[in-house]
């Protein structure tokens, strides 16, 4: 039976931490942040660890990550 291929992108935008959790960017940190209050960019800075349902979906497209 061939392998199963990791999906390339998928694998660029998120980051497997030693203890199997998925750590992902926060979205919107491209444009249009003059308008957020400090606080709010600070945060964007940071990875977030995803909901284990939506870890779940991601681990199908990532098999050997």
């Amino acid at each position: 039976m061939p392998k199963i291929k990791t999906h390339k992108a998928t694998a660029k935008r998120f980051k497997k931490t030693k203890n199997n959790k998925l750590l992902m960017r926060k979205s919107g940190q491209d444009h249009f942040n003059s308008r957020e209050r400090g606080k709010t960019t600070r945060q964007k800075r940071r990875d977030v660890v995803m909901s284990a349902t939506q870890a779940k979906i991601i681990k199908t497209l990532m098999p050997y990550l």
